[in-house]
């Protein structure tokens, strides 16, 4: 959900710069800052936002004279900050003139202005609007791309993940005999010399049962397609797919947790592995 986007407009004599940067977040974080005189549209800055749908965005919004030759000053905000800064030197106990003050305030950007200083007309919003617009299209462009990235590498690790499920088959059909061995070993052990074939089955099958592994394998390949269904289909679907990855973590657990067989918890390893690759990329998804 990273993104990066900076445009330019003009508007009122003024020109305007909007930029937006965005970082990864759970939920829509909005930071935004704006001159005063746009004070009246904040709400819907913070809407027109908002189809950013997640991620920690830090929204900036400042504006220069696009000439200096009608140039106004705000007297009454310069008066008060003035005031609040030559206090605040004061109780710091920091020497400052009035002049070195003043020469420093007036460099504020927001001082001067080419016209009025109420709200900013209808006509310059619509224009301002539109730029800020075209940077959150900028932004969603750029998330674009790097999610086609994303999708790439999930592709890859869930493959990988895919590969290693089918390849536990094979280790499977000598786990019976195995068990079965085991078994008369302790009976050979504990000198035990009689033991009715009938009940020892069926011990056998209940501990087989207890080992077997058949439905977290059908689940985990359910997982998987499901993951590559709502890739495919779904716009938005980040905390569906992390919310499946789960479920795949879990399934993986279980089998290893079963397997009883040093192939098959290799390939559980290394099945954890790619899905703590998946994992650590899910917080980029929207």
């Amino acid at each position: 959900m990273t993104g990066f986007a900076k445009r330019q407009c003009v508007a009122g004599g003024m020109t305007v710069t909007v930029e937006i940067k965005t970082l990864n977040s759970k939920q829509l974080d909005l930071g935004v800052k704006i001159p005063q005189r746009y004070r009246s549209h904040d709400l819907e800055v913070r809407s027109m936002l908002s189809r950013l749908n997640r991620g920690k965005i830090d929204f900036v919004l400042s504006e220069i004279l696009t000439s200096a030759g009608d140039a106004q000053l705000n007297r009454e905000l310069l008066k008060a900050r003035f005031s609040e800064l030559s206090a605040a030197t004061k109780d710091m106990g920091v020497a400052v003139s009035d002049g070195e003050l003043v020469t420093s305030l007036v460099r504020q950007p927001d001082l001067w202005f080419s016209g009025s200083f109420d709200d900013i007309s209808d006509d310059d919003w619509t224009v301002v609007a539109s730029c800020i617009n075209d940077a959150i299209d900028d932004v969603e462009q750029f998330r674009s791309h790097e999610g086609a990235v994303l999708e790439q590498d999930f592709v890859k690790h869930v493959d990988a993940i895919e590969q290693r499920l089918n390849l536990i088959p094979q280790y499977e059909s000598g786990r019976i005999d195995a068990a079965r061995d085991r078994i008369k070993r302790y009976f050979a052990d504990f000198a035990v010399k009689e033991v009715d074939p009938v009940r020892f089955e069926q011990e056998l099958i209940y501990y087989l049962e207890k080992l077997d592994i058949t439905e977290e394998k059908v689940r985990l390949q359910k997982h998987i397609n499901f993951f590559r269904d709502t890739m495919r289909d779904e716009e938005i679907c980040g905390k569906k797919l992390a919310f499946v990855a789960q479920e795949m973590g879990r399934e993986i657990n279980t089998t290893g947790s079963k397997a009883n067989h040093v192939e098959i918890q290799r390939l559980v390893v290394e099945m954890k592995d790619e899905l703590e690759k998946i994992k650590e990329q899910l917080g980029n998804i929207l």
